[in-house]
């Protein structure tokens, strides 16, 4: 019974924090290509692991999660005030690297398929 309630305490942290990163941060380092890919809280609920994923470069991607990292009171506040809960938890932000790893693992895939090719050839 607690997995389900921290299932939707993590969706319903996932919805509103991508609304507050949206329509209430004005870092210029926080750019529109931000999406909040998943939420892992703890089980006392004090603590929230935010995975973003970001349409940027090595470096830019670390100036935006320090720039959420840094702004993470802020966007708790706002959401606090959209998430019905009596704690609200503390917010790190973390780079969502499973796109990545999902890229890199097909172009392997890939190449392996066209050697494949070139033997049978």
């Amino acid at each position: 019974m607690k997995t389900n309630r921290l299932a939707r305490v993590n969706s319903l942290l996932k919805e509103v924090i991508f609304e507050v990163i949206q329509k209430e941060v004005r870092n210029p380092h926080v750019t529109t290509f931000v999406s909040v890919t998943n939420v892992d809280t703890s089980a006392d609920l004090h603590h929230a692991k935010v995975f973003v994923s970001l349409i940027a470069s090595d470096a830019e991607k670390n100036q935006i999660i320090a720039a959420l990292n840094s702004a993470a009171g802020f966007i708790a506040v706002h959401a606090s005030k959209l998430a019905n809960l009596r704690h609200f938890p503390e917010l790190t932000f973390r780079l969502d690297t499973s796109l990545d790893e999902h890229m890199r693992i097909e172009k392997i895939m890939s190449d392996i398929e066209k050697e494949r090719r070139s033997r049978e050839s």
